[in-house]
Formats: C-alpha cells, structure tokens, sequence
C-alpha cells in the first residue's frame, strides 16, 4: 500500500536513518592514535592545560602511533595569540603535530600584503593579535592602516609568519577527514575549494548525508561538541566561553578531552561522545 505524499518526509527520514545503522562506524588506521585540537583563538592558558591534559592522555593508553591536529584558528580574539603560536611550534619539535588552516590564518598571512584584509583582520580579532606581537597600544591606537601593516610585519617573527604559511588545508586518516571549517557537499576532495576549507558554514553544516569521509572540523561555534551522523564540530568557542575542546580517536573509538576555565581556574573534563 502507497502512503500518502504528507507522510512522504516521515518516510525518507526513517530511510536516511536505517542507512545510517547499516553503516560501519569510521575508524582510524589500526595502532594509531589521534587527537584533533579545536580552534584556540589566542587562549595560550587553556592549550598550555590541553597539551598537558593530551600528553598525560597518551601516556597513559596503550603504545600506538600517536598524531596531533590543531584545526586552525590559533591566532586572533583571545589574548595570547603570539604565545599559542610559539607553544604550538615548540610542540611539533617535540612530536608529530600537524597544523591546518583556519581562516584566521588565512587573514593574518594576507593581511600582512593587502591593506583591505589588514582592515577586515583587524575588525575579528586582529588587533588582539597585533597587541600580543608587542605592539604598544598607544602606538597601536594612534596608527594609520599603512603603518600598522609596517609594525605588523616587523613584529611577526619569521620562524612565526614560516609555521602559519606552512599549515595544510586538510588532513586524512583512515575514514577521518581532518579540516578547519568543513567541506562543500558532494564535491570530490581533490575538487574542493581552498575558500570552502577555511571558510564555508552552509550547505555543509546542514547536510545530513555521508561524505566520503567522517569530517572532524572546527570554525563554527556551539556551545557543546557537535555531533552528527556525518561529521563532528569540536569550536566550543574557547576565546569567550574558557572551553577548549579535544578529540581523542582510537580504532572506532571517540573520547573528548576539555581544559575548562571557570573563575580562574582550569580543570580537565572527559568523557566519551555518543557516536
């Protein structure tokens, strides 16, 4: 018996849904582990407390081959942007620590050349940035646009404005796709754009069909770790919520690790995330 056309959505949803049991859950590559740091927007406090909280983490699991992933958006908004990137590259000397790139990155590189970005880098988060590179504020308030760009640049250190260049726009691992802000649905990985990596929110975060690969994102902010059937976003807005947030991956294993600052202090929270 046909249903009527008004319980036809009833019926493609329980569909979508049976596809989605029938699917084996992604996995990382045997004996590998990976953890996918969330956006840290200048919160040198809590990726300090995260870093720790990873270390520990490792350690403390069975020996594998362990990678990190920071998702982009290290700099800007949050008060310690010069310190996050130092920190971060002070970790990759240490161990294997893949860095992609966020559209604040993006902003920061180009803003360095072009004085329209500068004013659009600026107006999200920039000028915190600039103040953490040693830029008195004085000197900073008083400044036209040209000689902001010159302070700029002669306050990013190379080794710095070197490390942010060198960032990847995505990273694969087993049926994992690791990337800043997401993907464009449907579209192939090799045909993706670089825009849509570092910058794209919809159709993608609306898209409730399986990719190619389960995505493991950043960029948009909610208020817990967002969870779907197709990907999972982990920007729990660290630089105003005192939340920076983790993804532990294991076999087919998720884990969340968190450094959560509340009146002053940080503390560690985890706990596994309903797959």
């Amino acid at each position: 018996m046909r249903l009527p056309l008004m319980f036809e959505p009833l019926r493609q949803i329980f569909r979508s849904r049976a596809r989605q049991s029938e699917r084996p859950l992604p996995a990382v590559p045997p004996s590998t582990r990976w953890y996918a740091v969330g956006d840290v927007h200048g919160r040198l406090d809590l990726f300090e407390a995260l870093i720790e909280a990873i270390e520990r983490d490792d350690s403390q699991g069975p020996a594998a081959d362990t990678t990190i992933v920071l998702l982009g958006d290290l700099v800007d908004r949050g008060p310690d942007s010069a310190g996050v990137v130092s920190r971060a590259r002070r970790w990759q000397a240490q161990r294997r620590v893949r860095v992609l790139a966020g559209n604040h990155e993006e902003m920061f590189l180009y803003a360095l050349d072009d004085i329209a970005v500068l004013r659009h880098f600026l107006r999200h988060g920039g000028r915190q940035t600039a103040l953490s590179y040693g830029i008195p504020r004085d000197e900073y308030d008083r400044a036209t646009m040209e000689e902001l760009q010159g302070m700029l640049k002669a306050a990013l250190p190379d080794e710095d404005r070197q490390f942010l260049a060198s960032a990847k726009n995505y990273l694969v691992a087993g049926d994992y796709l690791f990337v800043h802000a997401g993907i464009a649905p449907q579209v192939p990985l090799e045909e993706q754009q670089e825009h849509h990596l570092r910058w794209i929110r919809e159709p993608f975060l609306d898209h409730a069909e399986p990719h190619d690969h389960f995505v493991v994102h950043g960029h948009t902010i909610t208020e817990t770790v967002d969870a779907r059937s197709n990907r999972i976003g982990i920007d729990t807005g660290a630089y105003r919520s005192g939340c920076l947030t983790a993804l532990a991956l294991e076999g087919t294993t998720r884990r969340i690790i968190q450094a959560v600052e509340r009146d002053g202090v940080i503390t560690i929270e985890t706990g596994a995330d309903a797959i």
